[in-house]
């Protein structure tokens, strides 16, 4: 019997995660086409934006527009970031019916980013938490920096499985475990997951591995291993974060599809669709197609 699982979902999080670090805003209806080619693939999750501020991110300005203009799909889910409580008004303005917050299991980083420290992000959070659940929208739980911090170095399994139960006592269905540099290899990243799994043995985790160095993939099979069956990832490779220099984007969605496809593993996603929506980005960014799979669908292959 393989040690994997038959089936895994993908959460797309390149409308919000992969976007929160252009410096503009993008354009709305970029936004709103790029979401709409998503769904084209068969993906049954899209963070559809943030309901942060503009002036610290100004490419999530409109998301309210962008929630207001896509084709939302039954069988869809569209959850969007807040970070407090007017996020969370805007959002329910919006009648979206899942949300996401966040915290990090490093002090260090959770000052940089958030100006507080853990415990008033999760002070922060108990009323956004309690209104939410109150009005029937699910919470889905972030922990950045599981494996390594731009400021404290190497984080604790323990430090990640404490900041995981905090969310878990916040009322969250499911919680995203983020390498948000990008520097963690498949070992720490199983020792990592053991260590939340053991103090919340049966609540949904996801995966949130960036691509920094080049391990993504390869610490999504480690922990695939110990049954994680949520892949978070973004079309292109987009994504970083500016209070972790260096960080490159998530892992590419048509990388790890490719993968599990390979594997036999169950998605429902369409890679060639994929690819699309990563073009179609990636041209109103600017910029080139920049994951493996990627540039071979689409000839940009170089070889050496």
């Amino acid at each position: 019997m393989s040690r994997y699982p038959k089936k895994v979902t993908l959460v797309e999080v390149g409308p919000r995660d992969g976007l929160q670090n252009v410096s503009t805003q993008v354009d709305t209806q970029v936004r709103i086409r790029y979401i709409n080619l998503l769904a084209d693939s068969g993906l049954g999750v899209i963070e559809a934006g943030a309901f942060v501020s503009p002036k610290w991110v100004p490419a999530m300005a409109d998301s309210d527009a962008v929630l207001a203009g896509i084709d939302q799909r039954p069988g869809i889910r569209y959850p969007v970031l807040v970070p407090n409580m007017r996020g969370l008004e805007r959002a329910l303005e919006c009648g979206i019916s899942e949300i996401a917050i966040f915290i990090s299991a490093s002090e260090s980083f959770s000052q940089k980013n958030i100006n507080v420290s853990i415990a008033d992000s999760i002070t922060r959070y108990l009323p956004v938490c309690e209104q939410a659940l109150a009005t029937n929208v699910r919470i889905r739980g972030y922990v950045s920096c599981v494996l390594d911090c731009p400021y404290e170095g190497t984080i604790k399994p323990q430090q990640v499985s404490v900041a995981a139960q905090r969310l878990a006592d916040l009322g969250c269905h499911e919680i995203s475990l983020g390498d948000t540099t990008g520097t963690g290899t498949p070992l720490a990243a199983q020792h990592m997951v053991e260590a939340v799994r053991k103090r919340l043995p049966k609540l949904p985790l996801a995966a949130h591995f960036h691509d920094t160095y080049g391990q993504a993939l390869a610490n999504l099979l480690a922990v695939m291993e110990l049954g994680i069956s949520i892949i978070d990832s973004a079309a292109g490779g987009l994504g970083g974060c500016p209070y972790a220099p260096g960080a490159a984007g998530n892992v590419a969605t048509e990388d790890v599809v490719y993968m599990l496809d390979g594997m036999g593993i169950r998605t429902g996603v369409d890679n060639t669709s994929v690819v699309a929506a990563a073009q179609y980005m990636a041209s109103a960014l600017g910029t080139g197609i920049t994951s493996r799979v990627g540039r071979a669908l689409t000839g940009n292959n170089t070889s050496l």
